[in-house]
Parts: C-alpha cells; structure tokens; sequence
C-alpha cells in the first residue's frame, strides 16, 4: 500500500511538473511583447497563400517532365505527406501558440538540444530561400528592366520586404494577404479556364489524350513518380507559417486550428488540382521544362486554350508568388531568432520589440543573413551559393521529421496532464505520425540513393552537426534558463 500510494505521489509530481514547464513556455509567449495584430482575415490568407509559391508556378514544370501524366501522383502522395506534417504541428499550435512555434515544441518535448537544433537549423533554410528568391525575382524582373544590375534589383526586393517586416506586423499581414490574394485569385481562374477548355466550350477538347497516347499514365516507370515526389514535397513546404502567424493573431489557438485545416484543404486544391489539369491540356513531353530559359507550365497551358496576354498574365503571378515568399521568409527568419533569444539560444537583444511590437533587431539579423547570401550568389554564383543551396536541401525533412518526434511526445504528455487543450488532434494517433515520420525518412534515403540529390543529404546532415556541436558548447559554456530543461 505504502509502495502505491509512493508511486502516485512520484506521478503527480511528474504531472506537476510538465505543468510548470507548459504554462512556463506559454507565459514567455504572451510575456514577449509582440503584439496581436493580425486580424483573421490576414492569418486566413496566409495559410491559403504561404502553400503557393513560384515551386508550383515555376517547379512543376521539371517535375511533370520527369514523371509524365503521373505527375499527379506524386503531388497526391507529396500533399499527404505534407498534411500529416502540417496537421501534427497544428494540434501542438492550437494546445500551445507560441511566437516561432517550431523551436518551442522541440524543446518542450524532447529537450534544450532539439529546441536548438530546429530552432537553428529552420532559421539556416528560411534565409538561403530568402536568398533564392530574391534571386529569383531579380532575374524575372530584369528582362523588364535590362538597364538596372541584377544585383541591384535583389538588393532592392530585400530592402523593400525588410522595410514592410520592420514597419508592423500588420503591414507584413496586410501585404501578404493582398499577395496571397493575387495568387489564389489566379489559380482559381486558372482551374476555371482550364474546365471550361476541357469541357471543348470554345475548341476541340483534347480529353484524356494528352495523360494516354503519349507513352500512357506512366511512361517514365513508376520509380519517375518517387524521384519527382522529391523536389515536389520541397516546393510544399513553408505551410506551417500559418501556425506561427497564429501567434501573433487576436485568438492564437482558435486561428491557429483554422489555419491548419485550411492548408490541408488547399494542398489538395492549388497543387492536385493544377497539375491534374494541366497534364490533360498539354501533352507532358511537348515543352523541355528543364532546358535554358524559365517557362512555367501554367503559361505553355494557357498558350494551348488560346488565351491572350498569357505569358504576360503569369510573369505579374509568378513575380507576386516570389515577393510573397521572400516576405514570409524574413517574417519567419525574424520569429525564430526572436523565439531562441528568449532561451538565450542567441544574444537576448533580438527579443527587443518597438512601440509597435515588431522584434527589429532580429528582424535586422534575419535579413543580414540574406544580404549576405545575395552577396555570395554575386561573387560567386558557382561555389558558395551552390554550397549554401546543397547544405540546405534536405534540412526540411531533418527538422519536420523532429517536429513529428515531438508531437508524439507532445500529444502523450497533454494527455495526461490537460486533455482539454487537444482540440485539434493527429489522425489515427500515433500510428499516422511514426508513418509519417517513417514516410520522410525513406525519402532521405532515397536522395542519398540518388546521384543528383545525395550531396544534398550528406552536407544537410553536416549542417546538423555542426549545430549539435554548437549547443554541446553553448550548454558548457553559456547561460541556461532556468526550468527550461523537460
């Protein structure tokens, strides 16, 4: 009796215990001084636009070259895949909102080092992408502009995003639900054109013999319909900036549920869908997506249907697609360093907010990071910016398959001690989380299989442990708060 009444007093301890660490977390959030600018409205539209980028304007195009007509499963298996990840961060959003929510989870669940790690390893990707898009969007808007620098051009896209960040909040709200705005506005006329096309409203349809007479559904095999799952997946990521804009939202929890519904939702629509259709206007081996000169898959199929001005129409979307995704990048960059300074995981200044909540100094961080790679890409296009590129490639899979490793922990401990807080809960759990987590790791090994992508890999591991190593010095060496260790 005595040995039973010992263990449940250890029990309730536990219980107390993680408690404390839980609501300890929240209180850092709301105790952070960002303010709770962003309406419904502006957290709608950022779960409905973070998902599209120039990865599916641009990007399909390759990966419908490499699969065919089957193309269409791998942006089905990609998307689920994606939704198994994005729901798992949800339900710990909408139990726990928290400013850089993908550092905080780690570390509440697993401990201090993966709190670190993705933390860091999030902040690393989100600035070479910033990098790549303004990049990317200096190179679109120089065929326009042919007697301004390119480098002038991306120095002049960053300066503006970072000016937008810096402002408000809800100036980076506002402007990403307007961009977000053109770009679904632009999908859904495209999937209504395209219909209408298909329906031989106007010319002769072409049916199904586009994903049929040439080579059939799989002319390629269907190992082609895994290796371009690969890039596909890469192209969906980011969908979780919705549940770190929650944070920041009137009603954390309630627009952090609504946000992750939304994107799982819309995976299914802007991406399954697109790519379903244009594979049935164009046939999948009619136009080199691969070769010199960027054309996007959208275009060739407008072009097909006879639209006019359509290669006008999509450069103004793609560009907005790249300008959206340079925007939540800064956005995302700023937010995490802003959650590690709080653990003193990077210097404590980056946690200063303005009068109008805004985290300047780690927003001025998270953008140097992005000069600086710009920079590289200037200098030298075929070294360094390659290196940062290939040291990133696989860290998405790295951090989420943590951020699921967490969730299960998570789920388990809030189940003990709040069950009222899961009101956003992982399918089939925990089964439908170890499968996801089983899924990215089989895609990890197929890119070290992969001659194209194994580099990728092996330095994305190199990166990871060089932050390993880097907290294995700052627990030795640094200041740790206190309490923070689960």
């Amino acid at each position: 009796m005595k040995r039973r009444d010992m263990l449940t007093s250890d029990n309730s301890r536990m219980s107390g215990r993680t408690k404390t660490l839980l609501r300890s977390a929240e209180e850092k959030t709301h105790a952070s001084n960002l303010k709770n600018s962003l309406s419904n409205r502006h957290v709608t539209m950022i779960a409905l636009g973070g998902i599209i980028g120039a990865g599916l304007f641009v990007g399909s195009g390759p990966a419908i070259n490499e699969a065919g007509p089957a193309v269409i499963l791998s942006y089905l298996l990609s998307g689920v895949l994606i939704i198994l990840v994005i729901r798992a961060i949800g339900e710990m959003a909408v139990a726990r909102p928290a400013a850089g929510s993908v550092a905080e989870y780690p570390r509440l669940a697993l401990g201090n080092w993966a709190g670190f790690s993705v933390g860091w390893l999030y902040w690393y990707f989100w600035v070479v992408i910033a990098a790549v898009e303004a990049v990317g969007g200096a190179g679109i808007l120089s065929n326009h502009l042919p007697s301004v620098p390119s480098w002038a051009i991306c120095l002049g896209l960053m300066l503006i995003m970072t000016g937008v960040n810096l402002f408000s909040v809800k100036m980076y709200g506002e402007t990403e639900f307007w961009f977000a705005s053109i770009k679904i506005v632009a999908i859904v006329a495209f999937l209504a054109i395209c219909v209408l096309y298909l329906l031989g409203l106007w010319d002769v349809s072409p049916g199904t013999a586009n994903i049929l007479h040439h080579g059939g559904f799989f002319p390629n095999g269907g190992l082609a319909v895994v290796v371009a799952g690969v890039s596909i997946m890469f192209s969906m990521g980011g969908a979780e900036i919705a549940t770190i804009a929650a944070a920041e939202s009137k009603e954390p929890a309630k627009s952090a549920g609504r946000a992750t519904r939304q994107v799982m939702t819309r995976v299914m629509i802007f991406y399954v869908a697109s790519v379903s259709l244009i594979v049935l206007v164009i046939p999948w081996n009619g136009t080199n997506f691969t070769g010199e000169g960027i054309q996007s898959p959208f275009t060739v199929a407008l072009k097909q249907m006879g639209i006019p001005f359509a290669s006008v129409a999509m450069e103004i979307v793609v560009i907005t697609a790249v300008l959206s995704s340079l925007n939540s990048c800064l956005y995302i960059t700023s937010r995490t360093l802003f959650a590690l300074g709080r653990f003193h995981d990077a210097p404590k200044k980056w946690t200063t907010v303005n009068k109008r909540g805004v985290p300047t100094w780690a927003i001025l961080a998270g953008t140097m990071g992005g000069y600086v790679a710009v920079i590289f890409n200037y200098f030298f296009p075929d070294q360094v910016f390659a290196f940062l590129l290939s040291s990133s490639g696989a860290l998405m899979l790295i951090y989420y398959i943590i951020l699921v490793a967490a969730e299960i922990r998570f789920r388990r401990r809030l189940e003990k001690t709040d069950p009222g807080s899961l009101k956003l809960k992982m399918w089939a759990f925990p089964y439908l989380s170890y499968i996801a987590i089983g899924w990215m790791v089989a895609v990890l090994i197929l890119m070290i299989w992969l001659p194209s992508t194994r580099a990728q890999v092996l330095l994305s591991v190199a990166s990871l442990i060089v932050v390993l190593i880097a907290y294995v010095v700052r627990r030795k060496f640094g200041h740790t708060v206190p309490g923070e260790r689960v």
